[in-house]
């Protein structure tokens, strides 16, 4: 069976790399006021031009800058909207790794007034990219959930929107404006980041989701209708898939719990090509809900951790991918790392080496199993 020709593909990877050591030195200068705005973006330019190398040198067929100029997956985008401001969380959530448990409270985004873009967002960054791409360049924002779903009503401000609805409707706006110039500028391969669909598969979050005012049995068709209203700009040729995990930050994950309460709506009721999902470890349960996708959407198995750096056996990664093709064809199905290297700039715990060993391994894995 051959590769693809159009994204996602058998070989895929979800976006996020580890920084290299001159990008976070440049950025600590910066910060410091030793270097100017212009020479981080050239030190940027480089480490993107080297990662992107690096990715085609592999023989992936998709390439990203690595989210090298974002401090976190998120924030860095949000944060440019008009009137959103970076508060103190109100959620304390448990975050797991191999180590152990802590308890901390992540920061939240408060809407202090009404929503606006007063410029492209990541628009120069996807120019830069495709300008150093041999193969399909990728992009990745934030779902636009995001900016709802740690504070709900209580987050956004009521004099602005005593209506959600209203919030929502410019909340999707700024996102169509967004992918148009992307697609304006080129972009044919997008990915939303939705960590908030994936937590709401976990019983302790839907229940900590009520301290907010929201109702888990219903959000997840009113994220699916808010995704759908923010890419509906986007142009018949640009693959849009969507990005599901439970947490990715230095080896800790959140949420545990597989994807059968949201699989209805993940899978039918949102207008994407292709689903990015979390399969690296059981938290994530079995294969099942995938009797959900229709035909014409493709699964992307995130069967690789990016948490550790120990290897996958081959022969263990082709016998999962037969298992899942129980439940969905086995032509919908692609493979991928179960999340990026690096949701913030601190990256996960592995090693540049590791990271690239495993983006090669997808690519082995992928040529033997598909062709």
């Amino acid at each position: 069976m051959p590769e693809r020709a159009r994204p996602p593909f058998r070989a895929d990877h979800v976006g996020s790399l580890l920084r290299p050591p001159e990008l976070l030195t440049a950025r600590e200068e910066f910060k410091a006021g030793q270097i100017t705005g212009q020479q981080l973006s050239q030190a940027e330019d480089r480490a993107i031009s080297d990662a992107v190398t690096m990715q085609q040198d592999i023989g992936l067929p998709v390439v990203t800058d690595g989210e090298f100029r974002r401090e976190m997956f998120h924030r860095d985008f949000l944060e440019r909207f008009d009137n959103v401001e970076v508060t103190k969380g109100s959620i304390t959530v448990r975050f797991h790794s191999a180590e152990g448990e802590i308890d901390q409270t992540p920061f939240a985004m408060k809407v202090t007034g009404k929503l606006g873009r007063q410029k492209p967002i990541f628009v120069d960054a996807f120019r830069y990219l495709n300008k150093v791409a041999k193969v399909t360049p990728k992009l990745t924002i934030p779902s636009p959930t995001t900016l709802h779903f740690r504070g709900g009503r209580g987050g956004v401000d009521r004099k602005a929107y005593p209506e959600m609805n209203s919030f929502f409707g410019d909340l999707a706006r700024i996102y169509r404006e967004e992918v148009k110039d992307l697609a304006d500028a080129g972009c044919r391969y997008l990915q939303i980041d939705e960590v908030n669909l994936a937590f709401l598969c976990d019983p302790a979050l839907r229940e900590q989701v009520k301290t907010i005012g929201e109702d888990p049995e219903k959000l997840p068709n009113t994220y699916a209708m808010l995704i759908n209203d923010s890419i509906a700009s986007r142009p018949r040729d640009m693959t849009i898939g969507l990005h599901l995990c439970r947490g990715n930050a230095r080896g800790y994950w959140i949420a545990e719990g597989g994807y059968e309460p949201i699989a209805e709506v993940l899978f039918n009721a949102i207008d994407v090509d292709s689903y990015f999902l979390e399969y690296d470890t059981p938290r994530a349960g079995g294969f099942e809900p995938l009797r959900n996708v229709p035909k014409g959407k493709t699964v992307v198995l995130g069967l690789i951790t990016s948490k550790s750096g120990a290897l996958e056996s081959k022969d263990e990664l082709k016998r999962r991918i037969d298992a899942a093709a129980r439940h969905v064809p086995f032509d919908q199905l692609a493979l991928s790392p179960q999340c990026g290297f690096a949701s913030d700039s601190g990256g996960n715990k592995i090693s540049p080496t590791e990271q690239w060993a495993k983006l090669r391994l997808v690519v082995d894995v992928a040529r033997d199993v598909w062709g």
